[in-house]
């Protein structure tokens, strides 16, 4: 609980900061930006990082006109007991463009490094890199179609060569303020044991979720998912297989 609310001022502290540098940095053509969330899980890929239990989250990102950008995520973790990390810290560096396909298909490229650390633990360091191709209006009004490629050469430290692909889409409902996301993704690990499921190298991940903006409060978006995993739970302890089974997860997320 101490945890979580040092992590939540924080989190408050660096929202302040970047709505105040945002109203300055336009002149030299960088803008701050920002998000705090509040969640029932954190689930990354399918996987929960912090036990199915509550995590306070945190996105800090500087961006310039030209395109490139960096950023960091905070986020308390819990992956059971005392031999294992409560924070993450993950830096990220990349470049988005719009690609001029035709009058119609516009779609954003997105190139990203990302590097996730947790603070005390070095041998849990691992990077990854990150293509991304975003697609607006591509079927209805307003929706948006991402698939997204992710490779990593040191998965979680000591997991060798990784792939993940996902594709996602998200549409609003009118303007009702009520929207649909949804996602699918396959991961790939070179070795085995890096997953609960000490058999596996493979597993599909899955989220379909409606969310809200309040149009009273600006940037405050709440949303309510299902997610789950392909992966077999049989040989593990009620807990265990709650980290990857399907399962609700609430949120409540602040953009700045």
């Amino acid at each position: 609980m101490i945890k979580l609310v040092i992590l939540s001022v924080m989190l408050t502290t660096i929202a302040t900061h970047s709505a105040m540098a945002s109203e300055t940095g336009h002149s030299s053509g960088l803008s701050l930006s920002g998000s705090a969330a509040l969640t029932t899980d954190y689930r990354f890929r399918g996987l929960s990082q912090s036990r199915n239990d509550p995590a306070v989250q945190g996105t800090f990102v500087l961006s310039h006109d030209s395109g490139l950008y960096g950023g960091i995520f905070a986020a308390n973790t819990d992956f059971g007991g005392s031999t294992s990390p409560h924070f993450e810290f993950t830096s990220y560096i990349g470049y988005n463009t719009a690609l001029n396909w035709s009058e119609k298909v516009k779609p954003t490229l997105d190139l990203s490094y990302n590097r996730f650390s947790y603070p005390g633990w070095s041998d849990w360091a691992w990077h990854e890199f990150s293509a991304r191709l975003t697609f607006n209006d591509i079927f209805l009004g307003k929706d948006s179609l991402l698939t997204n490629i992710n490779y990593s050469d040191d998965y979680i430290g000591f997991a060798g060569d990784a792939w993940n692909f996902t594709l996602g889409y998200s549409v609003p409902l009118a303007e009702t303020g009520f929207g649909l996301t949804s996602s699918i993704g396959y991961s790939i690990i070179q070795d085995k044991g890096a997953l609960i499921d000490v058999d596996a190298d493979n597993y599909v991940d899955w989220k379909l979720g409606v969310n809200y903006q309040f149009k009273t409060l600006e940037g405050l978006t709440a949303e309510l998912s299902a997610v789950g995993t392909n992966l077999h739970t049989d040989q593990l302890s009620k807990s265990e297989k709650r980290t990857v089974a399907n399962g609700a997860i609430f949120s409540l997320t602040k953009a700045f």
